[in-house]
């Protein structure tokens, strides 16, 4: 089954946390953590992270907190899971790197790999002012077929 590991979902509720609650206040973790009744330490260890790549920003003293570091709609889906996950693969094998013992016989590298690809394109187009209930854009992406 694919599925975000709960690091990526945590990134995602406090990142459009931050979109949907403004820019000029910062938000604190445990704030955050409350209000969606999350594990306090894990959305610590997340924003710190989601900080070292640069999409957010920390405040420290008593009105400390967390900003967005940009502007929501330049910031999509997949940087917020990249920067907590590493690069999103649905296999091993998607990636030049990624070798098994059935690589002289697969079948289905291929066609994973354009999978994993779609899924990132997907991501890539998403972005969080998107996520964002007062979105005025009502599809979050159109899929071709």
């Amino acid at each position: 089954m694919l599925k975000l590991s709960k690091k990526a979902d945590y990134a995602l509720i406090a990142v459009r946390h931050l979109a949907t609650h403004g820019a000029e206040q910062s938000h604190s973790s445990a704030d955050i953590a409350e209000a969606y009744r999350i594990s306090p330490q894990l959305l610590a260890k997340v924003l710190q992270r989601l900080a070292k790549h640069g999409l957010v920003t920390a405040r420290h003293g008593s009105s400390g907190g967390y900003q967005l570091a940009r502007n929501p709609k330049d910031i999509s889906a997949l940087e917020v899971i990249s920067a907590v996950d590493g690069p999103m693969m649905i296999t091993s094998c998607v990636t030049s790197h990624g070798a098994c013992g059935q690589s002289n016989t697969c079948t289905v590298r291929e066609p994973l790999r354009k999978v994993n690809e779609s899924i990132v394109q997907v991501l890539r187009a998403v972005s969080i002012s998107q996520m964002t209930e007062d979105s005025p854009e009502v599809e979050l992406v159109g899929l071709s077929s």
